[in-house]
């Protein structure tokens, strides 16, 4: 029970703190709206695009392809960088839901934090 538990609160405290840091990169990623913005800085980035591609990048190293197999040891090896790290998902607003969830459950299992990046909302 309390592993559900641990994932419900991750999975609100993911939606709940979100970034709209601007990262420079060319992987383009059209993300879903918020309204909720943090001052936090992520160290680590990842970001999965419409074809599902997996891409991470830590500090202001440039982005590389993964495969969804090296993601895990990818982020670790960020966390021995910086034990304090964030990792912030820039997911395309089409990625199914399972796929945030396969990310989600690695932050989980090794107890990083994460943030949703979002975009702000469009002015009517």
């Amino acid at each position: 029970m309390s592993s559900m538990t641990d994932v419900i609160f991750l999975l609100l405290i993911f939606f709940m703190i979100t970034s709209t840091m601007v990262s420079p990169n060319a992987i383009k990623v059209l993300l879903p709206q918020g309204k909720q913005q943090t001052s936090a800085k992520p160290l680590t980035r990842v970001i999965i695009d419409k074809e599902l591609n997996v891409f991470a990048a830590f500090g202001n190293d440039r982005e590389q392809a993964l495969s969804f197999e090296e993601l895990t040891p990818f982020l670790q090896d960020c966390s021995d960088r910086e034990p304090d790290m964030y990792v912030a998902l820039y997911a395309d607003e089409s990625v199914p839901y399972r796929e945030i969830v396969k990310v989600l459950n690695i932050a989980n299992e090794n107890h990083f934090k994460m943030v949703l990046a979002t975009r702000p909302p469009e002015n009517k």
